[in-house]
């Protein structure tokens, strides 16, 4: 599948391949229609939805305004239960410190819970150069993983698969032919995997919410495989980014009633876990060391900017399944990482608006992601803002022509001379929509829709 995703091309070419794809569309547009119900539902459920989405907006910003002093506490009291803690600047500092612990332990093998931070810092690729195989466990992580792929969804990473071609995957994997049956290839999944739990060395997870006061970690997943990464080898490294914060238990309950919620539409997701360090002397399961590396990697750049908002970010993929873009397209026509409204806005301030600032313009700016935000987002104007901040790294002859528009309908004679111009243009054409222009810009407008006609002809269109 990514084998056709070029990205070192322009959005708008990565798309076409997903627009030609309409197997993968359909698939995608069923799956985040049902997900849509089910948070539209699952709302209703809350006695004053807006007003719990309002107290987890004031939450996240809350914790975000202090930042500094919730992670001080975090390293407190985390080493307090006898963990060890890394602030990496870098997404290589993360991965590196990573290796290390895994190198230092004797693993030959990590097997990891879904974790989007971990594909940020490239995570499996420093194993797999360091001579560690990881192994993804999450089931639709296991499937892309095998394929070949990164996850094309924060939530749900093989959204785009079929059963169909899961079970061809599997087949080839397994190297016989499986049923066309989802109990048969759970099995299979889970006969394949659970050898790796008993093996391996490492456990490695990501962070839902970190709990600063009481040094507790909370992990959400819909699998049991979470915590059998997290409890089964002797070693666990949790990672997470800076801004996975609360400060106390009532905070995350405000977290957890929408988390679940925003995404698939449960008022829980099946297994929420909270880790507190390794085993206690008296314990007879849990991990003998616990780490926790804690990541930046461009983070700390956002706050006090007009960007602090998408630190609010709970990763429930609710703008992903609204977004009609993403429908479309699907995720890997944006990064490899994050996807839908929320990766188009994170992805260039992580990366640099100048090298990702087009994702912005992957949006109708409906304002749909902002509506179903369960922390209530601004996207629909981050994305704006991001299109002004990449203005400067258009083309010379887009900015030219944007600063000859902003002139003349500047002045007032500018603005006259532009209406009368349309009339005339409308009088020649007809008033008819143009099916085709050839003027710098517009080519491209017309190349998939026609420009709507110019006032001042006879033509009226249909009702």
């Amino acid at each position: 599948m990514t084998d056709a995703y070029d990205y070192s091309k322009p959005f708008e070419e990565r798309a076409r391949v997903s627009l030609e794809d309409g197997q993968m569309r359909g698939i995608v547009g069923l799956a985040v229609d049902r997900n849509n119900s089910g948070r539209a539902r699952s709302m209703t459920s809350l006695r004053d939805p807006e007003a719990v989405r309002e107290l987890g907006a004031r939450v996240r910003d809350f914790n975000i305004s202090h930042l500094d002093q919730h992670l001080e506490r975090l390293a407190e009291t985390w080493t307090e239960a006898g963990g060890e803690i890394f602030f990496a600047q870098t997404a290589e500092e993360a991965a590196s410190y990573v290796v290390s612990v895994a190198k230092k332990s004797g693993a030959t093998k990590a097997v990891k819970s879904k974790s989007m931070v971990t594909e940020e810092i490239g995570l499996n690729e420093a194993l797999t150069e360091a001579g560690i195989e990881p192994i993804e466990t999450d089931l639709g992580q296991y499937i892309v993983q095998l394929a070949g792929e990164p996850p094309s969804h924060i939530v749900a990473p093989s959204v785009h698969k079929s059963k169909e071609q899961v079970t061809d995957l599997f087949s080839l994997t397994g190297g016989e032919q499986l049923e066309n049956d989802a109990d048969v290839l759970t099995e299979f999944a889970r006969n394949r995997q659970r050898p790796s739990f008993l093996s391996a060395g490492v456990g490695i997870s990501g962070v839902n919410m970190a709990v600063a006061d009481e040094g507790t970690l909370c992990l959400v997943t819909n699998e049991g495989n979470g915590r059998l990464c997290t409890s089964m080898p002797p070693v666990h490294i949790a990672v997470m980014g800076m801004e996975r914060v609360v400060w106390d238990f009532d905070q995350l309950a405000v977290i957890l009633s929408l988390l679940g919620r925003g995404n698939t539409g449960q008022k829980l997701s099946q297994y929420t876990s909270l880790l507190h360090g390794p085993k206690r002397s008296a314990e007879v399961d849990g991990p003998t060391e616990s780490h926790l590396v804690i990541i930046d990697n461009k983070r700390s750049n956002l706050l006090g900017t007009r960007y602090q908002s998408a630190l609010r970010c709970i990763r429930c993929g609710a703008c992903l399944n609204i977004c009609p873009v993403f429908r479309q397209v699907s995720g890997y026509a944006y990064d490899p990482v994050y996807s839908g409204p929320i990766g188009a806005v994170i992805t260039p301030l992580l990366k640099g608006v100048e090298n990702a600032g087009e994702l912005a313009h992957a949006s109708t700016l409906c304002g749909a992601c902002t509506s179903v935000c369960p922390v209530k987002i601004p996207l629909h104007d981050l994305l704006l803002y991001i299109r002004q901040d990449f203005a400067p790294h258009t083309s010379p002859t887009e900015r030219a022509a944007y600063k000859a528009w902003s002139l003349a309908w500047s002045k007032q004679w500018g603005f006259a001379l532009t209406k009368r111009a349309g009339l005339v243009l409308g009088r020649v054409t007809g008033g008819r929509p143009l099916r085709r222009l050839y003027l710098p810009l517009m080519s491209r407008w017309t190349k998939g829709r026609y420009f709507p006609g110019f006032p001042g002809g006879k033509h009226r269109p249909r009702p």
